[in-house]
This record gives C-alpha cells, structure tokens and sequence, in this order.
C-alpha cells in the first residue's frame, strides 16, 4: 500500500467538523480484459455465474470475498460493483481476471478505473426539503410525488446528492473519494439551516 492508498484510507476515518463521515457504499469500476470471451462457455464452468442472453448480454458472475459482483461482456470489458472501498475493488476485478484466465482465456488485467463512488450518511436532524429546493433551485428538483427525496447537483465537486427529510443523504457521482468528503463539507452547513425544530 503506498502512501497516498493510506492516507486515503485514514481519511476515511477523519471526522468532518461536524463529526459526521459518509460511509462509502458502492465503489464501481470497469477493467478491459483486453481478449474476446466466449460468455456460454464461462457460465457453463465457472461455480458462480449466470448468463441468460436473451435478458442481458453479460455474464454475471460473483465472489464472496470481497463481496462483489461483476458484468462479463464478450468484448473482453467488464464491469465490477458492490465493493465498500477502492482498494477492494481493485482486490476483487483482478479476482475476476485470474477466474477468467484459468477459464482458459488469454485475460489481462488493464484500464482498471473507478467509475462512482456511492456513499451515505444520517444527520441525525431532519431537513425542511421545500425550503431548500425553493432557496437553491438552479442546484435541485424535488417532486415528492414521484421521488421522496430532493435531488441536488453539486457543481464542485460535480456530485449528486439525495437529500431525505430524515436527515438521511445519499452522495454519488464521485470518482474519488475526497469529492465525497468534500460535497459533504460544502453542503452541511446549508443543511443546518434548513434543520426543522
């Protein structure tokens, strides 16, 4: 692990002012494999993994450890989800690579990339939602008949957030994890103010 893998690792743990730290959810990725794969053949002789073609054109394929699911597409590019850290990510796509090799495939493991970095968090307050969409309009829509939360589109960091009237929040969007921090840092103290009592 080098020193920037831990220093992201600890800053995980490194509270915000407010005590709060958004716990990462879903880290997705994608990997080229750079071979084509024959997808009937890999669902007939790997233990964990489903192909119906007529429904979806990818195998899907999962492992416990970490746990994760990963989409198999015969152009050799696959995409893998369900991972609660980057470094887990990475951990389970080369996992994935090694079952295809042994497959018989001639897999290698490049243009690894993490696509969205999913997290979440609970205030602990709950948030008057139409104060905050009528005062921030040009970052949020919010239609409570067909969505319950309000959506707010941060510009910078370019993060979405899912804001719920619980206080519960949802941030994705984000291909690193300090943008996760930091929309958080950005949009707290706008929350405070729109705290209901």
């Amino acid at each position: 692990m080098d020193v920037s893998e831990f220093s992201q690792e600890t800053r995980q743990t490194a509270p915000h002012r407010s005590g709060i730290v958004p716990v990462l959810q879903n880290v997705v990725a994608t990997v080229n494999l750079n071979c084509k794969l024959d997808l009937r053949s890999i669902a007939l002789h790997a233990r964990n993994a489903e192909y119906n073609p007529k429904r979806f054109a990818a195998v899907i394929m999962r492992i416990r450890d970490p746990k994760t699911t990963a989409l198999i597409f015969a152009s050799g590019k696959m995409v893998v989800t369900g991972a609660k850290s980057e470094k887990s990510s990475k951990i389970a796509s080369q996992r994935y690579a090694k079952i295809i090799n042994k497959l018989g495939f001639n897999a290698q493991f490049t243009d690894f990339k993490i696509q969205n970095i999913v997290s979440s968090c609970d205030l602990k307050f709950c948030i008057k939602l139409e104060g905050l969409a009528y005062s921030h309009t040009n970052f949020c829509s919010y239609e409570p008949e067909l969505f319950p939360g309000l959506i707010y589109r941060m510009v910078k960091p370019k993060i979405v957030l899912l804001i719920f009237v619980s206080g519960k929040i949802v941030l994705t969007g984000a291909k690193v994890r300090e943008d996760i921090y930091e929309a958080f840092e950005n949009i707290y103290p706008v929350l405070t103010q729109y705290r209901k009592t």
